[in-house]
């Protein structure tokens, strides 16, 4: 089955394409970053309790990778943990028992992308982002990404122990039911904080035994802009090339006109 777009580039900064039948533009010099800054403890969001992303200059005995402790460069570790600091993209290697690579199964970083606003729905003491709530504003067009914003969280939000609003899982396998690959939320997680390890949401979007989960991610805790407006983008969705089920990621979104 053919890809519903294509890209052709007509210019040094724009390119064309082609989706649905419908022709779009998209500025490259005008991409708007959607991740949380890592190491910059006043920025960076932060959940499961993980302590902010560590950077430290290397000692090697009296060696301090350090140029402005005497050093002739600068050397540093970085120590964070991908899941609780700041924007991360995982794949289905997070919920099984063996080892996947989130590297390995992703091939294509390029998407059409939704991005949406949804208010969570008040559920006895906890939040809830209705399936319902999804349906009443977006019509699947054949997407391969969606974008779905909940509240306004301020720089260097801490979500530990917050309860903070999760989707519910009959919404999970209704994006994937309708080719999904790539869902995105400002949230820690699209499961509840503590549900006594069921993760419903997780396992509606990557059932067992699915062909296509292998390929398809969840990236969580996005800093997304109140000023970005609800509509369809080009996403570019970044990580590096790390052995690993979860990695830090930076979506970047290039409004589409």
């Amino acid at each position: 089955m053919a890809s519903p777009h294509h890209f052709s580039i007509f210019d040094s900064m724009r390119i064309e394409l082609e989706f649905n039948g419908r022709n779009y533009t998209a500025n490259l010099q005008r991409g708007i970053s959607l991740a949380s800054p890592l190491g910059n403890h006043a920025l960076e969001y932060r959940a499961w309790s993980v302590p902010s992303v560590q950077i430290k200059p290397v000692k090697s005995g009296d060696w301090t990778g350090s140029v402005e402790q005497g050093a002739s460069v600068n050397f540093y570790d970085v120590v964070l943990n991908p899941h609780g600091n700041g924007t991360h993209t995982e794949g289905q290697g997070h919920i099984r028992r063996e080892h996947q690579s989130l590297n390995r199964a992703m091939h294509v970083f390029h998407f059409i992308c939704r991005f949406i606003r949804l208010h969570p729905e008040e559920h006895f003491d906890d939040k809830v982002v209705r399936l319902k709530a999804l349906q009443d504003k977006w019509q699947p067009e054949g997407e391969e990404a969606l974008i779905i914003a909940t509240g306004a969280y301020p720089h260097g939000h801490d979500f530990t122990n917050t309860n903070p609003p999760y989707f519910e899982p009959e919404l999970m396998s209704y994006v994937r039911e309708h080719q999904v690959r790539h869902f995105l939320t400002d949230l820690p997680s699209v499961d509840k904080e503590d549900d006594g390890g069921l993760l419903k949401a997780h396992n509606a979007f990557w059932p067992d035994g699915n062909p296509v989960s292998g390929g398809a991610t969840i990236s969580e805790m996005l800093m997304i802009p109140s000023s970005l407006e609800e509509g369809l983008y080009l996403l570019n969705l970044q990580i590096p090339a790390l052995e690993n089920d979860a990695a830090p990621s930076r979506p970047v979104v290039y409004p589409l006109t």
